[in-house]
């Protein structure tokens, strides 16, 4: 097996692409050990010293380091982690759980823009996001401001900041008039 690693935007976070399907559908953002607990692949990723995060797309993982922590010293361990995962066949998710990583329902009064705005985040924002190893989801929408969860690379990114502001924001403005703000929200 060959695992294959880009960087990304975040220098914290490295994307790791293990050449088989992570997840069939939606992502899977974990944060803490504990919230690993329900991911065998994603536990044996944390028990790395100094991994901090974790995130799954279709065909990536990409993994958050701490700053004190040197990737050339815990790269070659989380290689050998996810190998190791894949060799013993075990699922990448337990069955119990299901990954989400979609959007937040919303029904109501601007239920038209909201789907809009999801729409444009499906097919222009996510793709490119993805690219980098992370997510954004729609979060909210709230008298013209838009809330986003940036997850995996995304999240805790030096650079975005300027993506939402300059990027999604821009992009949300030009094609859904009520749109007048973006703010990322907290898991």
């Amino acid at each position: 097996m060959f695992i294959q690693t880009e960087s990304t935007p975040n220098p914290a976070t490295l994307k790791f692409l293990p050449g088989e399907a992570v997840l069939a559908t939606g992502t899977a953002d974990f944060i803490t050990l504990e919230a690993a607990e329900s991911s065998p692949l994603a536990t044996r990723v944390f028990a790395v010293s100094g991994v901090v995060g974790v995130f799954f797309g279709p065909d990536f993982v990409t993994v958050t380091k701490t700053d004190e922590t040197d990737w050339n010293h815990i790269k070659p361990a989380i290689l050998g982690a996810i190998m190791e995962h894949y060799q013993s066949g075990a699922p990448v998710m337990s069955e119990q759980s299901d990954p989400v990583g979609g959007h937040q329902d919303h029904d109501g009064p601007d239920s038209e823009i909201i789907q809009q705005i999801k729409d444009l985040l499906d097919t222009r924002v996510r793709p490119a996001v993805a690219q980098d190893g992370g997510d954004i989801t729609f979060h909210g929408f709230d008298r013209g401001v838009v809330y986003l969860h940036m997850q995996g690379a995304c999240a805790g990114c030096p650079s975005s900041t300027i993506t939402l502001k300059m990027g999604i924001e821009n992009l949300l403005r030009h094609y859904i008039p009520e749109v007048t703000e973006v703010r990322p929200v907290a898991a």
